[in-house]
Parts: C-alpha cells; sequence; structure tokens
C-alpha cells in the first residue's frame, strides 16, 4: 500500500518544517542554550505542523548530542523517533479525544513518575488537549505545575482558549499559523518532484486554494490528483473536473460581461455554469476571489510579482486587462455585493436564482440595498462616465441640478393702461387666528420697477401717481398685496404683514420674555401693514391701542421683533375698526365723505341720533383683518370715554346727562379690560 504524501514527506527536523518560522527559530534557540521548559503549548489550525513538532522536539530533546536543534539521525533515539521510525517507550503520545476523563489524566500522573528508561527525558506529547475535561486537568494540575526533573509536558490544540487557564499559565504556548501559498507552493513543488510526476501549472493554485493553508489537507488533495492522473500527468481540466472548482474560462466571461455591461454574456454564462454542474455557491465564492485579485491589482499592479496575487503569467496578464477596465469603486461594489450574496445563499434552496439576482444588482448600479453599497454605486457611475468619455464617445448629458428659478411676470408696456386686479366681495369677517395666510396675488408692474431674475414673483411696486385716488370696495385686495396706504417692500422677498401674522405666536412668545403685560395687550391685536421697517399693529380697543403706543411697550415689540425676524424694526400702534370687513357702502363712503364729528341729542342734527346706551358689550373677539387702505377713524380725546358719531352742518355738541354708574362701568370696560357681569335678583 503506497504512503500518504503527508506522511511521506513529514518533517523530520525543525528546518524542515515550512511556513512556521516564527515557531522553529524560538524553539531551535532555545536548544541552542540548553533552556527547556516543563511544559509546551502548540496551538493552531489543523495540519499546520502542531503534532510533527512536537515529536521533533523530543526527538531533540533526547538526542545522544542534545538537547540540540539538529537531531544527528544516527542513534536509537533519533531512529526510533524519525517520522517512519517504531517509536520509543519513553515518548507517550496521547489522544485527549479518548483519553481525556479524570481517570485517565490520574493514570498518565502514575506513571509520570517512573524515570525513563533508556532516554534523557520522558516526554507526554498531548494531542488535541481542548478535549481534556475540566477534572482531568485538574488531576495533572500539581504535576503539570512542579515535574520531575526527567518529565516534559507537550500540549496541541486547535483551540487553546478551551484549555484550562491555570494550565496555559504554566507552559510556553507557540500559536502556530496557515501556510502562506507561496511556501505551499514550493512545498508541492518539491513533493511533484521527488515523487516524479507531471503537473501543470494552474493546477497549483487550485490545490492550495483547496488546501485552505493546510499542509496536511493540501498534500492530500495532491496525493488524489496523482493517483488518478493518466500519462499525460495532472491536467487543468482533470483537476477542475475532480475538485468541483469552477473553470476560469466561466470567471473570465463572467468578469468580462460585468466589465461591458452585457446583460447576455453574464446570464449565458450563469447558464453554462449550471449546465455543466457546477454548484453556483463555489462559483461565487471562485468569482469574489477573482474580484479581491482585481482590486489588488488595480491597486498594485506589481501585485503579480510581490507574491499578493498567485496566479500564471498568461492569467495575470489578462486579469491586469480586466483591472484596467474596471476601476476601483465598480470592483468593491461587486465584491460587497458577492460577499452579501454568498451569506444569503447559505441554506438557500434555489442558488441559482440568488445568483441571477447578485448578477442584477451588479449590472444595475441603481439596485443596492444598502446606503453603504448606494455610495459605491455612485462611484461606479462616475468611472463609466469617465470611461465613456476616455474612449471618445462623447460626454454624458449633465442632468440640472437644479430647477430654474421662477421669472417675474412681465412688466405691461408703458403705452398700456395699467389696471388693478379686481378681487371679490369682501367675505364676513373671521377670526385672524383661524385664517390661514391667503397666497400672494401677483400684481402687474411697471418695467423700471420689475427686477431682473427672482425665485418668487416679486410684490407690486408702488402704483403710479396717475392712478384714480378714489376706488371702489371691490378693488380691495388681501393684506399680502401692497395697496396705495401701504409701502411696498423695498426688495423681492421682504417680509409682509401675512409673514408677520403668521409668526404671530413666535412673536408672543417673545414679547412675554421682555414683558407679561405687554404680551396680554397684545392678545387681541393683529399686524395691520407693514411700511418700510415700521410694523402696524391694529387692536379693536382704542384705549389698549393707546396703552400699546407707549414708548415701554413699544419697545418691547421692537425688541421681540428684532429676535424673530431680524434686523431693525419700528413699531406703531392704531386703533382698528370693530368690522374689518365693512360693508361696500361703508368702504365707499369712509374714501368719499370728508370725516366730520357729532355727539347724540344734538340740537340740529340731519340724520336721527341712536339712543344712548346704559354700558358698552365687552370687547368682541379679535376680527378678520382691516383693509389695508382704508384709513382708520379718528380717536377721540383722553379725556372722553363716549363714543362719537358723524353728522352733518357741523352743529356744535350738545351734552347729554351723564349717568355715574354707566361712567363707571365704561371706564372699567375699556381701561382694565373687565366685562360686566348680569345682576341677579335677590
Amino acid at each position: 500500500m503506497a504512503l500518504a504524501l503527508y506522511r511521506k514527506y513529514r518533517p523530520a527536523t525543525f528546518a524542515e518544517v515550512v511556513g512556521q518560522e516564527h515557531v522553529t527559530e524560538p524553539l531551535r534557540t532555545a536548544l541552542s542554550a540548553k533552556r527547556v521548559n516543563h511544559a509546551y503549548l502548540f496551538s493552531g489550525p489543523r495540519g499546520c505542523g502542531k503534532t510533527s513538532s512536537a515529536r521533533i522536539l523530543a526527538r531533540s530533546l533526547n538526542c545522544e548530542q542534545g538537547p540540540t536543534p539538529d537531531p544527528c539521525g544516527v542513534c536509537d533515539s533519533c531512529i526510533s523517533l524519525a517520522p517512519e521510525g517504531p517509536g520509543n517507550v519513553d515518548v507517550v503520545e496521547l489522544d485527549a479525544a479518548s483519553h481525556g476523563g479524570v481517570d485517565d489524566a490520574r493514570e498518565l500522573r502514575d506513571r509520570a513518575f517512573y524515570a525513563p528508561a533508556s532516554s534523557r527525558y520522558r516526554v507526554f506529547i498531548i494531542d488535541e488537549a481542548h478535549m481534556v475535561t475540566t477534572q482531568g486537568f485538574n488531576a495533572l494540575l500539581k504535576i503539570v505545575e512542579e515535574p520531575p526533573e526527567h518529565l516534559i509536558f507537550i500540549f496541541a490544540t486547535t483551540e487553546p482558549d478551551k484549555v484550562l487557564t491555570t494550565i496555559r499559565s504554566r507552559t510556553h504556548h507557540y500559536p502556530f499559523r496557515l501556510i502562506p501559498p507561496s511556501a505551499m507552493r514550493e512545498l508541492l513543488e518539491r513533493n511533484v518532484a521527488d515523487e516524479g510526476a507531471t503537473v501543470e501549472p494552474m493546477v497549483f493554485p487550485l490545490v492550495i486554494r483547496a488546501g485552505g493553508g493546510s499542509a496536511r489537507d493540501t498534500q492530500s488533495v495532491l496525493d488524489q490528483l496523482l493517483a488518478g492522473a493518466g500519462p499525460e500527468g495532472v491536467t487543468y481540466e482533470r483537476a477542475v473536473a475532480l475538485l468541483g472548482v469552477t473553470d476560469v474560462a466561466l470567471i473570465d466571461d463572467m468578469v468580462d460581461g460585468l466589465a461591458a455591461g452585457d446583460a447576455s454574456t453574464v446570464y449565458d454564462t450563469v447558464d453554462r455554469l449550471v449546465e455543466a454542474g457546477h454548484d453556483p455557491r463555489r462559483f461565487a465564492a471562485d468569482l469574489l476571489d477573482r474580484l479581491r485579485d482585481l482590486v489588488l491589482l488595480r491597486a498594485v499592479p506589481d501585485a503579480g510579482t510581490r507574491g499578493l496575487v498567485n496566479a500564471p503569467a498568461d492569467e495575470l496578464e489578462r486579469m491586469l486587462g480586466q483591472a484596467e477596465r474596471l476601476g476601483p469603486g465598480t470592483l468593491t461594489r461587486f465584491a460587497e455585493i458577492v460577499h452579501t450574496g454568498l451569506i444569503d445563499m447559505r441554506g438557500a434552496t434555489a442558488p441559482r436564482l440568488l445568483l441571477e439576482l447578485l448578477c442584477a444588482r451588479m449590472l444595475l448600479p441603481g439596485a443596492v440595498p444598502t446606503d453603504a453599497v448606494a455610495d459605491s454605486a455612485v462611484l461606479q457611475r462616475l468611472e463609466q462616465m469617465e470611461r465613456r468619455v476616455t474612449a471618445g464617445q462623447g460626454a454624458p448629458t449633465a442632468a440640472p441640478t437644479a430647477a430654474a428659478p421662477a421669472a417675474v411676470p412681465t412688466a405691461a408696456p408703458a403705452e398700456q393702461p395699467v389696471s388693478r386686479p379686481v378681487a371679490t366681495p369682501p367675505r364676513p369677517a373671521t377670526p385672524q387666528v383661524d385664517r390661514p395666510a391667503p397666497p400672494q396675488v401677483p400684481a402687474p408692474v411697471p418695467a423700471a420697477a420689475a427686477p431682473a431674475v427672482a425665485e418668487v414673483p416679486a410684490p407690486a411696486a408702488e402704483p403710479p401717481a396717475a392712478w384714480p385716488a378714489t376706488r371702489s370696495a371691490a378693488s380691495v385686495v388681501d393684506d399680502a398685496e401692497p395697496t396705495p396706504g401701504q409701502a411696498a417692500p423695498a426688495a423681492a422677498g421682504a417680509i409682509d404683514a401675512a409673514a408677520v401674522r403668521r409668526l404671530w405666536s413666535d412673536l408672543l412668545a417673545a414679547v412675554r420674555r421682555n414683558s407679561r403685560s405687554t404680551e396680554a395687550m397684545l392678545t387681541n391685536a393683529t399686524v395691520q401693514s407693514i411700511e418700510g421697517d415700521t410694523v402696524v399693529i391694529a387692536h379693536t380697543a382704542a384705549p389698549l391701542a393707546r396703552r400699546l403706543g407707549e414708548p415701554r411697550n413699544v419697545d418691547a415689540i421692537a425688541k421681540a421683533l428684532s429676535e424673530v425676524l431680524g434686523g431693525q424694526w419700528h413699531v406703531k400702534c392704531v386703533h382698528a375698526t370693530q368690522n374689518a370687513a365693512a360693508t361696500q357702502s361703508v368702504a365707499q363712503k369712509a374714501r368719499s365723505e370728508p370725516p366730520t364729528f357729532k355727539r347724540p341729542n344734538q340740537a340740529a342734527a340731519a340724520p336721527a341720533p341712536e339712543p344712548p346706551r346704559a354700558a358698552p358689550a365687552p370687547t368682541p373677539a379679535p376680527v378678520a383683518r382691516p383693509v389695508a387702505d382704508e384709513p382708520p377713524p379718528p380717536e377721540p380725546p383722553d379725556d372722553d370715554f363716549y363714543e362719537d358719531e358723524v353728522v352733518g352742518n357741523g352743529a356744535a355738541p350738545v351734552a347729554e346727562p351723564r349717568d355715574e354708574e354707566a361712567d363707571m362701568v365704561k371706564l372699567l370696560t375699556d381701561r382694565l379690560g373687565a366685562r360686566q357681569i348680569d345682576r341677579q335678583p335677590r
């Protein structure tokens, strides 16, 4: 029966151990200095040389010329402990997977006290040490801590964290690692040369990848290929069929199709893959390896000569061309998508479907599942645009980044008459707080007053002086539009009365921080108009309007306006009419007739006077906004608390007998905002 390659070419000295120089060099130095410890712990992946190094250490310790880093190979101890040797009674190798109980540990402890039969040291090699139970480690703890002079323990394990901490702290720990591909290829080529076999160069990367960095697994794969090789040796086709790896031609076709954005080639490659009987999961894993190589070649063009990418010369040249056609952002995005797809393929019942979905994501940069991949999709699109420009296909049309700003309505020619927009008839009065801000109605403006470009329609400019001074009530529009009695904003986008009304709650909060009494008086007030940098505030109660006009209150309101709107503002407080939505006749009369005054019970009064009222009604709730261009009625003198009415003929006022109780109620109502309560009969 033929001997397996991993047994036939097992190293006999530390110099023959491949890829573990970080372990073998310190051990050789310690043996040369005769600094031998009583316990060692070798850990690392499977098949990387832990047990072989433990046997080499035992051989070096018991050599007649030892302890030495290079056993002589001719003494009885070296011959018996050679890879093909029969073994030595003083070197005991135990498998903890089947001898890890407390009884086995006690038996080992009893045997450890006996002196070696013919060697210098008695060596116990405990393989798979992580399988020893906690009770077994506790049974060995004392003898491992203070062993006899002739006793040495060597623990070998793949999971050092499972070794009891008290045991691990009493050993010299040497971690083994996976063998790099370059060192593994040298080992395989040397073994093939010793066997006198023929292996194609493209087979070695497949064998190394299948071995996964383990020397034992890699040599087992090579042994299988050599056993099934024909007269021509191990060919690439035979290796691909036997190992189940993906043919490099399929990988090249897939990468070329993705680089060109050719969906037909991509999906045809998937179909050929499935028809050939290959596993879609394995194909995705091989594609991810290729993308990794392309990323390295794109970043480091000489990665092939530096050993970062392990591939034959002809394949390396083809991969360099692929890396040039695909940018780093595109390659990174492809690798992220394939990596995520490999995770989704675990346990999937339709791996081909998932593979086709992966191809769809890679072909369409916009089809991304996460924000992280979305960034790479943007980079991929930019790289595609750059390649088109470089190839002379013409620069792509740039998409508009923002919408064009809205133009100002065209001004009317100078020779044409300018007409004001006609609004709808006045609506019933509604509370100001419940009415949303009306949309602004732009009016035609002269050409000289219209700005060239504006983002929003600019307010109408000051109307020319040729406009008639008297207009009908039907021409009254909302407060959002400037009127002849209200100055227009200086520039487009200036703050108007409607904007201040929308911020009225914020303004009240700012006033409250300065003066609570001023905030209380502003409850039923409203913004009538904006005249330049002056805010005109109207109140339905004349006494409260006069109180708000005091310097202390005006300063508090101006300061609040500066906090909310910014800039410097002036405040003017006026008395508003009780019914802002006056009828058309009243509005027309207020504009056409000059105001004159009369008092009740006048001797020569043209219209019939109203009967005197005992007590005025409470102050009504806030009404709709007054018409901006309608002048407020004149205020009575401070010492007169009676309402004045308009009379004709300019007759002198006649005093009316005073009612002291009515005067007191009116004073409390107007000055202090009190409300009269109806008296209940006793």
